[in-house]
């Protein structure tokens, strides 16, 4: 049964179909009717179309759409339908998507909009071209830039910056996608708030607290409040990680970065310590399920400390390294107060020996190396983060405030005070995520002065761990309010994330060059062959001829009488 199809663009545009007629749609003739079609009947067929028709089928709208129609009965008619927007469409971001577009398909194949025909024309081939080619020297693909081009690319001690002699993955003077945009440093945010849960249960239930009458509601509408925080954050970040991995992979090879994925673990440590209800009714398994992945993390991180390489301790040691080190002593805290035993102490020591050894090699590697930026002058509270947790934790575990906690706690109080009275560090910081880092080491030295008031108490002790809990509480809603405000008013609390648009290779530009060249047209490939098979010939003579002999020649000639 012979079928013959038409071809019929329809115009997209405001107000085109009411000025200007459709025109007849195109028959296609099949096989075989130009054999029987009379010459007279072909040249009048082609004077027959009248001028302003022709004029209208060369008249552009904005984004026609291809629609093929089959002269079939109405049941088994189909209707394809091809977006022109497909061919356009920005590919630069691909290369970071999980389904590199895959998705969109099955979300247009949702709405009812089947897509059959991939558009063939010449320059959507040419910008495919481009994109693959683009993405090849991005290094996107299913690699990701090893350490050292971490190093390499960017600068700053946080490896935050692009050096100028790099070229970004990804466009540079536009606004990417939010997602690609969140990093994984928000959940800063769910530490500073989660640990201002725990903060009010200590003073709500700590003895030498008991003359504030601190009400059970402040902390019950805390712990809902960081409770909210970390389920909104974690619901972003587990989006960015179904629809953007390969940008999540690039955070976690990240040298420094990889440290912030202690920190939803840490939260929800903070969570479960700072429940309105009494810790030791929570099952132990909620306490083996969030140490696991923390335990993971320690055994990668800390066996690349240990192992050398790019990735060692001296290289890499900056103040958020404390991150990966502070979830051992929240772990044993919390696994103390749920009556576990030996599983926290194990957590414990390994966080003591790793962070000695953390410490030392921050106050040998800072003094001789660029210092940070103003910009990043709060994670230097991350110091007192690990001493002031560890005291609260190993008094935990002993039952007692004995002379190893009071060791570690009067550390965190001499850290907290030789940073408090620098009084530059606070000039001239431009507000960003990192000044998140104030909220939870202050947090973690407030709830520490209040467990030690209980164990040694007096006026000074007292008035110290409620001095410090105020400072606490006015920085956490201090920086929380203007969190929300840049976030929501001005909207520029997440730039472009250019930490994670690292090329694989250090010369991109060139490959790009090349891929527009291949992609500019046939005439410039085929007058590029002409010349090299023009050049490749009479170079090839020039060449015989001038090069000079080989020395088994020489040899010859000289035995040559």
């Amino acid at each position: 049964m012979s079928t013959s199809e038409s071809i019929q663009m329809a115009g997209m545009g405001d107000g085109t179909s009411r000025t200007c007629p459709l025109p007849e749609p195109l028959r296609l003739p099949q096989p075989g009717e130009h054999q029987h079609q009379p010459a007279e009947h072909q040249h009048q067929d082609a004077v027959a179309a009248p001028l302003p028709q022709l004029m209208n089928l060369a008249r552009y709208h904005t984004q026609p759409a291809l629609t093929i129609r089959t002269e079939e009965p109405p049941p088994l008619q189909r209707v394809r339908t091809v977006s022109r927007s497909d061919s356009t469409r920005d590919r630069r971001f691909d290369h970071f998507k999980t389904f590199s577009g895959r998705l969109e398909r099955q979300l247009s194949n949702l709405r009812g909009v089947a897509v059959d025909i991939e558009p063939a024309a010449a320059d959507s081939n040419s910008n495919k071209m481009i994109s693959e080619e683009e993405t090849d020297d991005g290094g996107g693909g299913r690699e990701v830039p090893t350490a050292d081009r971490y190093f390499a690319a960017l600068e700053g001690p946080e490896l935050e910056t692009l050096r100028p002699t790099e070229v970004s993955v990804l466009p540079e003077d536009e606004t990417w996608p939010f997602l690609l945009r969140f990093p994984i440093n928000a959940f800063g945010m769910c530490l500073g708030v989660s640990s201002q849960a725990m903060l009010w249960k200590t003073l709500q239930s700590e003895p030498s607290m008991a003359f504030l009458h601190v009400s059970p509601a402040v902390n019950n509408a805390l712990w809902w409040v960081s409770t909210s925080l970390m389920a909104l954050i974690s619901f972003i970040y587990l989006l960015k990680v179904v629809f953007y991995f390969e940008a999540v992979r690039r955070e976690f090879h990240h040298p420094i970065r990889v440290n912030f994925f202690f920190a939803p673990w840490i939260a929800c440590l903070f969570l479960v310590k700072g429940m309105p209800y009494p810790v030791t009714d929570i099952n132990h398994v909620v306490w083996y399920i969030l140490m696991a992945p923390i335990l993971f993390l320690d055994l990668k991180i800390y066996g690349q400390w240990m192992s050398g390489g790019d990735r060692r301790l001296s290289k890499v040691a900056t103040p958020t390294n404390h991150l990966a080190v502070v979830g051992n002593f929240v772990g044993a805290l919390l696994g103390a107060k749920m009556g576990l035993r030996e599983v926290p102490i194990f957590f414990f020591a390994v966080g003591v020996v790793h962070y000695l050894v953390l410490f030392v090699t921050l106050y040998q590697r800072l003094p001789t190396n660029a210092q940070l930026p103003k910009e990043l002058h709060p994670v230097f509270f991350l110091f007192i983060a690990a001493p002031s947790v560890a005291s609260v934790g190993w008094a935990r575990l002993c039952g007692e405030f004995n002379y190893a906690a009071k060791i570690l706690y009067f550390t965190s109080l001499f850290l907290y005070m030789s940073l408090v009275v620098r009084i530059n560090m606070f000039r001239g910081v431009r507000f960003s995520l990192a000044w998140w880092a104030y909220t939870f080491p202050m947090t973690s030295v407030a709830i520490a002065t209040a467990v030690y008031a209980s164990a040694v108490t007096n006026v000074l002790t007292r008035a110290l761990a409620v001095g410090l809990s105020g400072v606490a509480t006015v920085t956490v809603a201090g920086v929380l309010v203007t969190t929300v405000y840049r976030a929501f008013v001005r909207k520029d609390l997440f730039p472009n994330d250019v930490s994670i648009a690292v090329t694989q290779r250090p010369k991109a530009k060139f490959g790009k060059i090349l891929a527009h060249i291949r992609a500019s047209g046939d005439g410039v490939k085929d007058l590029v062959f002409a010349v090299s098979r023009h050049g490749g010939t009479s170079g090839s003579d020039t060449n015989s001829a001038s090069e000079s002999p080989s020395p088994m020649a020489r040899g010859r000639r000289r035995a040559e009488p």
